[in-house]
C-alpha cells in the first residue's frame, strides 16, 4: 500500500508541475484568458489551477472512479466560475444566494448547486448507508468550499491542504492513497503559488478540495465524518471570518 500511496503521490505531483508548465508555454487563447491581478497587484498566471485539477482528478480516480468524478465536477465548476464570474465581486454563500431569490443565477450559485450535487452522488458511492451517504456528500462539498475560501493570499489553499491531508497519509487503505493523491498535486503547486507566478483559481482550489474531502470520507467512518461534516459546515457559516484568517496568516 505504501508503494502505491507513493505512486499516487508522483502521478499527481507530476502531472501538476507538467501541466503547469504546458500551459505557461502555450497560454491556449491568449495570455489574457489566463492572467488574473492578485491582491498585491501583480499580474499572476492561472495556469496552475486546471493542471492541479487533471492531477487531483487523475489521483482520485486510481482509487474509485466517484472519487475522480466528483473532483472532476468540482474543478469544472470552479473553472466556470474563474470565466464566466471574473468580474463578479459578489463572494460567499449569502451573497449568491441573494442573487438568486432576485432571479440571477451567478457562476456562485451555478458553482455552489453543481459542486453539492455531485459530492452528494458521490457519496452515494462511496459509503453504504444512507446516513453515511449524507455526511460524505456534507464532507466533500464542504472541503472543496474550504479550500477556496482559504485562497485568498499566495499559497493559502496549497498550504492548508497539506496540512490537512497529512494525517490521512497514516491512515493506510484507499485514504491514504488519496491523501498521497491530494498531498502530490498540492506540493507541486505550492512553489509557483508562494512566488506569485501561478495560482490555483477556484478551479485547483475546488478540486484539491474535493480530493481532499473523498480522502476524508475514505479514512474515516460515522463519528469522524459528522465531526468533519460539523467542522466543515461552520466553516461555511462563518466563511468571512474564516477567509480572513486566513489573509492575516
Amino acid at each position: 500500500m505504501i508503494s502505491r500511496s507513493v505512486t499516487s503521490f508522483a502521478l499527481a505531483a507530476g502531472l501538476t508541475w507538467a501541466g503547469t508548465a504546458v500551459l505557461r508555454a502555450s497560454a491556449p487563447g491568449g495570455r489574457g484568458r489566463w492572467e488574473r491581478t492578485n491582491h498585491a497587484g501583480r499580474a499572476v498566471g492561472l495556469y496552475s489551477g486546471p493542471a492541479t485539477a487533471v492531477a487531483a482528478v487523475a489521483g482520485a480516480g486510481r482509487v474509485h472512479p466517484a472519487a475522480g468524478l466528483v473532483v472532476l465536477a468540482a474543478g469544472a465548476c470552479g473553472a466556470y466560475d474563474d470565466i464566466a464570474g471574473a468580474g463578479d465581486p459578489r463572494r460567499g454563500f449569502r451573497a449568491h444566494l441573494g442573487a438568486l431569490r432576485g432571479g440571477e443565477v451567478t457562476s456562485g450559485a451555478v458553482k455552489l448547486f453543481g459542486i453539492s450535487a455531485a459530492a452528494l452522488a458521490a457519496g452515494a458511492f462511496l459509503k453504504e448507508r444512507p446516513l453515511d451517504r449524507l455526511l460524505a456528500g456534507v464532507v466533500v462539498a464542504g472541503a472543496a468550499h474550504a479550500v477556496n475560501l482559504v485562497d485568498v493570499r499566495p499559497g493559502r489553499a496549497a498550504g492548508a491542504t497539506l496540512a490537512l491531508a497529512a494525517p490521512g497519509l497514516l491512515r493506510g487503505g484507499p485514504g491514504a492513497e488519496l491523501a498521497a493523491a491530494v498531498t502530490g498535486a498540492a506540493a507541486a503547486a505550492l512553489p509557483g503559488d508562494l512566488a506569485e507566478r501561478t495560482m490555483l483559481g477556484d478551479t485547483g482550489a475546488h478540486a484539491l478540495g474535493a480530493a481532499l474531502g473523498t480522502a476524508a470520507v475514505a479514512c474515516n467512518g460515522r463519528p469522524g465524518l459528522l465531526a468533519h461534516a460539523v467542522a466543515l459546515v461552520g466553516a461555511a457559516v462563518y466563511g468571512d471570518r474564516v477567509s480572513e484568517l486566513a489573509r492575516s496568516l
